[in-house]
């Protein structure tokens, strides 16, 4: 009798000192931060890809709409939560890499689990049908022929496609003058009312109007050509891949999450953006896959805020010591 108990004793303590299996997780809905409005890009990629990883997962998501503070206030509330898997972020690149060069907040990308990156936009830089250029390199001549003549509409000061525009005109001893608003939308508008010479912001907002005739994109601000823009370049074929500046969707969690339960949610998402009808979405909206997971995704991060950092420097934006 002794030697059954001391078995059943042996046999307990060995099951209630096992670790908690991923297998256990998901075991309840999980709640996916969105630091942006509803119904933004940000927005709509993630609760189509929600779709599929539910699937994937077993488990609904719940998306909260965090907006505020160029997405800062949505990424310090995910900083607090706790890292147990069920409070997950679902954002974009600029909240992480530059707005913490320009105001203080309570998080880094250090301090924050890198789960998963899924997909990737270039921004675009277009023009009014009759501007004097066909193609990115003619595009490119033609600011530096005339400098400080022309405008260009932009996210504002700090935003990520500013960044990327200036990077592109330093490098090519370009003049043009920036012309901040509140965003892709009201930057069309503004450039189809003839306000702005130059249309720069998200590729998707444009397309109707590309197809319409009523603009033409020349230049997309990554390193590979976008199929949904033909007409415009990539910097690769201009010679300077380098300068590549994108906006990035990733997946990021509380700092200490367990790495099981991370590999749970990136293994899921591979699966998830695999369906059809998500990759149709991405090329619609002018999107392809990009999956980068794990520390090759904090690195990811860690380059990108050297590199906005630096150049918010020269342009006398950076406010924080970030």
């Amino acid at each position: 009798m002794k030697t059954l108990q001391l078995t059943s004793l042996v046999a307990l303590s060995a099951f209630t000192a096992m670790p908690v299996m991923a297998d256990d997780y998901p075991n309840r809905p999980i709640e996916i931060i969105v630091p942006a409005p509803a119904g933004g890009g940000t927005d709509n990629v993630a609760r189509m890809l929600n779709q599929y990883l539910q699937e994937e997962l077993g488990e609904s998501l719940a998306v909260l709409n965090v907006a505020g503070g160029g997405g800062a206030i949505g990424v310090n509330q995910i900083a607090r939560a706790k890292p147990d898997g069920y409070t997950l972020l679902s954002t974009w690149n600029s909240p992480i890499t530059t707005v913490p060069h320009m105001q203080r907040v309570q998080y880094s990308y250090e301090t924050l689990t890198p789960i998963t990156s899924t997909s990737q936009s270039a921004y675009t830089m277009c023009v009014a049908p009759d501007f004097p250029a066909e193609t990115g390199e003619e595009f490119l001549a033609e600011l530096q022929k005339n400098p400080g003549q022309y405008t260009y509409g932009n996210d504002g000061v700090g935003g990520t496609m500013r960044l990327a525009a200036e990077r592109i005109f330093e490098a090519y001893d370009i003049e043009a003058r920036p012309i901040p608003f509140g965003g892709a939308g009201e930057t069309l508008q503004n450039f189809l009312g003839g306000h702005v010479d130059i249309y720069g912001g998200s590729i998707t907002p444009a397309l109707p109007y590309v197809e319409d005739g009523k603009a033409k994109c020349l230049l997309v601000t990554s390193a590979d050509d976008n199929e949904a823009l033909p007409q415009a370049s990539g910097l690769a074929a201009l010679g300077h891949p380098e300068l590549e500046t994108v906006l990035w969707r990733m997946m990021l969690a509380p700092e200490g999450m367990d790495e099981q339960r991370v590999n749970v949610i990136a293994d899921a998402v591979a699966s998830a953006v695999e369906h059809p009808e998500f990759q149709a979405f991405l090329t619609s909206q002018g999107e392809t896959l990009n999956l980068v997971r794990g520390e090759e995704l904090r690195e990811r991060l860690h380059q990108e805020t050297v590199a906005i950092g630096e150049t918010l420097e020269k342009l006398g934006l950076r406010k924080t010591n970030s």
